[in-house]
């Protein structure tokens, strides 16, 4: 029989209370100012700063892993032909680029059937038709638009907004500021809907200052998906199954990384889809290996970690699967533990809200 410290845990144990002004509904006005607790794993002391502290926590040749996924403008809205009906067209992928083919989620979907046309933007300038249904709410679109495919992409964002999380959308509408603050300073690579929000707190000042105490920085890809807040309907964690998400790992990151491991210095995975990324591609001595497909892996407690040694994390929603990986990576009491002494001391929950850190 497993013991009660290693035994898998149940979805219903990562309920917690979480008052609805807890849920942070902007972001800090600097990116790295945002507050920081500091858990240690070895003791269990808890200390409260400010993020761009995490610095004074790391030495030269240590190494940060960061997610440089960008997110796109993903959510429209439009009208339907003929009615009028307001609709919401949620951009999930694009499927061909020639063919202006995307995967999308659409609403209400009742309404929205194979051959409808659907208009976008005050002068309707941006024409789709619905070519095939894919789930309930999904929808395959054929963007009509004559001209480059720079041009198509261009005049498609400029009429998006930043598809913020329904715990903050459900409260405020989603603002210009958004599309710059809903976005890492490190993003390049095209393919989230929703932000690696632990990178959201680095700053170009704090990244260089890093960079100066000789911190290595390295890159991977993971294109977040919805997946991250679809609710868990199981409560035996090992029947849940997750949407699969691409991800890149290069040969640098991998030679970053190791070379660091190697060394004995630390690790720090920013973000809850770095540590998914990281262990997609870890290899059973404990290196990073180049990698390039789909994941769909789905960590909660019990789990042993190969790569990262430190993580930071936002303070994440009660039952979503950021806060089971946490749990995973700092050990169940000692982050529930943590949260409790966050909701205590006024810490801001949530994709905008405020920092943990989880180190020897």
């Amino acid at each position: 029989m497993k013991s009660r410290k290693t035994e898998t845990k149940k979805r219903s144990q990562f309920k917690f209370k979480l008052p609805e002004e807890k849920i942070a509904l902007h972001p800090t006005f600097h990116r790295d100012e945002s507050k920081l607790m500091v858990v240690h794993k070895k003791t269990g002391e808890i200390e409260h700063r400010i993020f761009k502290d995490i610095i004074d926590y790391f030495d030269d040749k240590d190494t940060f892993i960061f997610n440089d996924t960008q997110v796109f403008p993903a959510r429209l809205y439009g009208n339907k032909e003929k009615t009028g009906a307001k609709i919401e067209v949620f951009l999930l992928r694009e499927l061909n680029e020639e063919l202006r083919l995307w995967d999308v989620l659409v609403d209400p979907a009742r309404k929205i059937r194979i051959g409808n046309k659907l208009y976008f933007g005050e002068d309707n300038s941006m024409v789709a038709e619905v070519i095939d249904n894919t789930t309930s709410r999904g929808r395959t679109l054929r963007f009509l638009y004559d001209g480059p495919h720079d041009e198509f992409k261009a005049a498609l964002y400029a009429l998006g907004e930043a598809p913020l999380p329904d715990f903050i959308r459900s409260r405020r509408e989603a603002e210009q500021e958004d599309l710059e603050r809903f976005q890492t300073i490190f993003a390049r690579h095209e393919g989230a809907v929703t932000a690696p929000t632990a990178g959201l707190h680095f700053s170009r000042e704090l990244m260089k200052r890093m960079e100066i105490k000789g911190i290595d920085l390295a890159y991977i890809t993971l294109h977040a998906g919805l997946g991250n807040f679809r609710d868990i309907d199981v409560e035996d964690l090992t029947k849940h199954k997750t949407d699969s998400e691409q991800m890149f790992v290069t040969k640098e990151a991998c030679d970053i990384v190791n070379r660091s491991k190697d060394g004995g210095h630390k690790i720090c995975a920013v973000g809850t889809t770095v540590l998914r990324a990281t262990e997609t591609a870890v290899g059973t001595d404990h290196h990073l290996k180049e990698f390039e497909g789909w994941t769909n892996k789905f960590i909660f407690p019990p789990y042993e970690f190969g790569v990262a040694d430190s993580l930071v994390a936002n303070f994440q929603m009660p039952l979503s699967t950021m806060l089971m990986i946490v749990c995973a990576f700092g050990g169940y009491d000692l982050v529930m533990n943590a949260y409790n002494v966050a909701l205590k001391e006024d810490y801001r929950f949530g994709t905008y809200g405020d920092a943990m850190l989880i180190t020897e």
